[in-house]
């Protein structure tokens, strides 16, 4: 018997677990269930933010995936796995945790709307905790589905500091882009935080040494995809005219997973250049 294809799911926001029914957030709770249905075996990850119930979603952490620290600025940062489960769908949801970045503090930014400071290390924890757990669980992808700014690293971690590892060695690396934008800059200190063993400073030149918008991250992440899917509309023109200058293969803008499977089903038969 074949055995299925596999999609790693990482994802900055999922319904139910934020709970206003954003389209992204619909999109990204649907999309595992609906590759389930067709054959696909599937991960999904996202942050643990604050404001998720962890008694209500049922959410338990698991013992042995937990426990590493991960380097950043030359500080440790014990990682935590949640997880639960969506019942009805039978889709299991991994969470990222660390007690600094997510456990006690909500979403992306304050009560009073201000982003929190250090979204720049979150960012890289996330991508990290992502990849680290996912070879931990021996699980090799054949796509690899990046949603949201928050999982803009994963790209380049996965064709750079994880180039070597097999479990990712035949992934296609999928970046989605949307129009959740962040406003305040990462620090010009970001592309030294992010440097891990496998990398050099020339993989991360074009955001080094100065502040580091949403553009230069998704611009970042375009670089380091092998596709590219709009997952909104009316995102940021910049944005996707660095996309479709890109030249990788691009899915327009849908909200019907028919697409993206479709889509995805091409990418995996395409022969490797």
């Amino acid at each position: 018997m074949k055995e299925p294809n596999h999609i790693l799911f990482i994802s900055q926001e999922i319904y139910p677990y934020l709970a206003d029914e954003t389209p992204i957030r619909m999109l990204n709770r649907q999309m595992p269930e609906f590759f389930q249905a067709h054959g696909y075996e599937t991960r999904t990850f996202m942050p643990k933010f604050g404001d998720i119930n962890e008694r209500r979603n049922q959410l338990h952490e698991v013992i042995r995936l937990s426990g590493m620290n991960i380097i950043i600025d030359d500080s440790d940062h014990p990682l935590l796995i949640k997880v639960t489960s969506i019942q009805a769908a039978r889709i299991q949801i991994y969470f990222i945790d660390n007690d600094d970045y997510f456990h006690r503090r909500k979403g992306l930014a304050d009560e009073k709307g201000v982003e929190y400071k250090d979204n720049d290390e979150r960012c890289i924890f996330f991508a990290r905790g992502v990849l680290e757990t996912v070879k931990k669980l021996r699980w090799t992808p054949n796509i690899i589905h990046c949603s949201g700014w928050m999982a803009a690293l994963a790209p380049l971690y996965l064709k750079k500091a994880f180039a070597d590892t097999p479990f990712f060695a035949n992934s296609k690396i999928i970046i989605s882009l949307d129009n959740n934008e962040y406003k305040t800059p990462f620090s010009t200190k970001f592309a030294h935080k992010l440097m891990v063993d496998g990398m050099i400073q020339n993989d991360i030149r074009s955001i080094a040494g100065f502040p580091v918008g949403y553009e230069e991250l998704m611009r970042l992440a375009i670089d380091y995809a092998d596709a590219i899917v709009v997952s909104a509309p009316n995102i940021n023109q910049r944005v996707m005219n660095y996309a479709e200058t890109s030249r990788k293969p691009l899915l327009p803008y849908s909200d019907n997973p028919e697409d993206y499977l479709n889509f995805y089903n091409s990418l995996i038969e395409a022969p490797e250049a």
